[in-house]
């Protein structure tokens, strides 16, 4: 599926293609299958480019080189040229991938297969299965410790983490969590391990050392309905102070001191917020608004939405190139 650029959204991205590549936001666009790219530092819409059927996940290599599109109605993971929006190849997924975890390594990548029941890992260099792991039903976030040593998988209807050893592939340990567990962050000093439940409405807070649940994050927002308090996507700033919280179609993030794990914040983003992304330098995290079809700003230090920037038709995930 190599890409015809368009006259307008194809020549601005290939001017820029000698450009730094850091502070790049890809988004993708589940219902208009397509990436939308913003400037990040003039928080403009660069382009938008076709990348295959209701594109979900997205990740990018640590040297920025590759990036990774979950394409989920096409079974496959798709892998583009960052800076010219190019196919370089595909690599296998299984069915239905939905969400995926790059070692922090770069190789291999760990994919979530929900209609299938397994996470597959597939070796970025040699495009092969490695191996196939059985987890939970419906299985779909992902996370990795920072040491590569455990990827962590999150079953929606077994309502699990299962914690996956790197080298064997082989499950460890299951920690039972809230209902239907969506994503999983672990700080970056791997003390804590983040576990969001969607229709549980909490976040788990596990100790990945014992395995064990230490505390639970809940949400209460005035006006706003116990069942629209949705925890999704989530993400934690390398200091480990702040913890982001998306709450889907309650429309807001929250904002957790991640010291003590109480929630300080919520902040008015687009509707129903899916997924989130920092900045390299976390000065900016970027939220993807299904409903709205925009990406909101949000100012990490100030706690403030500085900005909406319209994008495809439901956006779902969201990527930041690196430094």
């Amino acid at each position: 599926m190599k890409h015809l650029l368009s006259a307008t959204t194809g020549l601005a991205l290939l001017i820029s293609a000698d450009a730094a590549l850091a502070n790049r936001v890809f988004v993708t666009n589940e219902r208009s299958n397509d990436v939308t790219v913003i400037d990040g530092e003039t928080f403009e819409v660069i382009g938008t480019y076709p990348v295959g059927n209701r594109p979900r996940g997205i990740t990018i290599s640590p040297d920025g080189t590759e990036l990774y599109v979950c394409a989920s109605d096409d079974n496959l993971v798709r892998v583009f040229d960052p800076n010219t929006m190019e196919e370089l190849h595909t690599l296998p997924s299984g069915p239905d991938p939905e969400l995926f975890v790059l070692h922090p390594s770069g190789n291999p990548l760990f994919i979530a297969n929900e209609d299938d029941n397994i996470v597959t890992v597939v070796d970025t260099e040699t495009h092969q299965v490695l191996a196939e792991v059985p987890v939970g039903v419906e299985p779909e976030g992902m996370g990795v410790s920072p040491d590569g040593a455990v990827v962590i998988n999150t079953s929606e209807t077994t309502n699990m983490a299962h914690f996956i050893d790197t080298e064997t592939f082989e499950i460890t340990a299951n920690v039972l969590v809230d209902s239907r567990p969506r994503f999983a962050q672990y700080t970056a000093d791997g003390s804590k391990l983040y576990v969001t439940s969607e229709i549980g409405g909490t976040v788990s807070v596990i100790d990945p050392a014992t395995q064990q649940i230490t505390k639970k994050i809940s949400f209460e927002i005035p006006g706003v309905l116990p069942e629209a308090i949705q925890p999704v996507g989530a993400r934690v700033t390398s200091d480990g102070t702040k913890l982001f919280v998306a709450l889907g179609p309650a429309n807001r993030v929250a904002v957790v001191d991640a010291r003590t794990d109480e929630v300080t914040d919520y902040l008015l983003v687009g509707q129903r917020v899916w997924q989130l992304a920092f900045s390299p330098d976390e000065k900016w995290l970027y939220t993807t608004n299904g409903n709205s079809n925009d990406v909101s700003i949000i100012d990490v230090e100030a706690n403030e939405v500085v900005r909406s920037v319209q994008v495809g038709q439901q956006p779902w995930g969201v990527v930041v190139a690196p430094d």
